[in-house]
């Protein structure tokens, strides 16, 4: 019969264990790359609880929070065109563009729905012949080969009025960014459980490679998260550095085969803007051009974002500033004055897994 685990004991024996393999003449920083892990950070007051000389940096891990301002303006243009129909996830409703959301835009007669998930949209699309549905694709890894799916189920079923504006990004070309990034200091990385289902180990190796940088891919647990920073420490002491798999119960080495296969099917990489990081080259998912005719972006000729410099609604919000690490959500102006949950700024605050969002609902300023 299998022990119950004390997950009290197991927390603090492991966070004993941190204090202990803590350097006591350096600071170190470590950037977690996953909304999720920053949520939990907050929720189990980690950062309150680990030394000083350990400083946890939230990274550009919100998808909803790196979708940039040129992309909003976008889909949100394309909401107030008739006859279409919006289909999104809840937490892009709220995200303000220069003249408003999508919520502001349903106010004034758009059709904007909520969905739960990509074959939701397409149902959508079933049931609304006479509209053109566009699904709004923001996500990483994770969620871009369900899109893939729905792309090759509606080509499969004959669904015309049907198609994805895809904002998808993925993570190891943004990781690339900011290890080049003289701005930003990172000792190792709390690596994403959730995107490393999906794409396995090899695509971190850079990290440690070409830039001598820690790396461990993490689980969503307080625990976790505690023996990941353990492992991240030991690299450093010893002068070794390498990506490891702490998250051994959800990733494989090779990750999700399938998946990549989905994604390669239906996606190819593309120049992709990013809030806070500009352009990194090939960190976007574009539609290939067998698929046109589900291409949002090409059945209504929105044309490419261009722009090589962040992007921020309200010039006075740090959202860039924070999801690139630089900055900390109690650093920004704006912060838990004007900009709240009830009353949101900029997308950090927006987001669920937005780090503006975690510090304020866990108190951590």
């Amino acid at each position: 019969m299998k022990q119950k685990v004390n997950k009290k004991q197991l927390f603090l024996e492991l966070l004993k264990k941190v204090n202990e393999f803590t350097p006591e003449n350096r600071t170190l920083n470590f950037m977690e790359v996953c909304g999720t892990h920053t949520m939990t950070i907050g929720k189990s007051a980690l950062r309150q609880l680990l030394p000083e000389s350990i400083n946890l940096i939230s990274g550009p891990g919100c998808p909803v929070c790196v979708t940039h301002d040129e992309e909003i303006e976008n889909y949100l243009e394309l909401a107030l065109q008739g006859e279409v129909i919006i289909a999104t996830f809840g937490d892009l409703l709220r995200v303000p563009g220069m003249d408003g959301s999508l919520a502001d835009a349903r106010a004034k007669g758009a059709d904007v729905r909520v969905v739960y998930s990509t074959l939701d949209a397409l149902k959508l699309a079933k049931k609304n012949r006479s509209k053109e549905v566009v699904f709004l694709g923001v996500g990483f890894e994770t969620t871009a080969p369900t899109v893939a799916m729905s792309i090759l189920h509606a080509r499969q079923e004959g669904i015309e009025n049907f198609s994805v504006y895809s904002m998808h990004k993925l993570i190891p070309p943004a990781l690339g960014a900011l290890v080049t990034d003289k701005e930003v200091k990172i000792d190792g990385f709390i690596l994403p459980g959730h995107v490393s289902t999906i794409i396995g180990v090899e695509p971190y190796r850079f990290l440690a490679g070409d830039y001598q940088k820690a790396g461990v891919i993490t689980g969503f647990e307080p625990e976790d998260i505690l023996q990941a920073l353990l492992m991240l420490l030991k690299q450093i002491r010893e002068n070794q550095f390498r990506v490891e798999v702490q998250y051994t119960r959800g990733v494989s080495l090779e990750g999700n085969k399938i998946a990549q296969k989905l994604l390669k099917e239906v996606f190819e990489p593309e120049d992709s803007l990013w809030r806070g990081l500009g352009l990194i080259p090939a960190s976007g998912l574009k539609i290939r051009d067998e698929f046109d005719r589900y291409d949002a972006r090409k059945k209504f000729n929105l044309g490419k974002p261009r722009a090589t410099k962040p992007g921020e609604a309200n010039k006075n919000c740090a959202c860039g500033a924070i999801l690139k690490g630089i900055k900390t959500p109690p650093q920004c102006a704006l912060f838990n004055r004007v900009c709240t949950p009830l009353n949101p700024v900029g997308p950090c605050m927006v987001s669920s897994e937005g780090a503006c969002a975690a510090y304020y609902r866990y108190a951590e300023a």
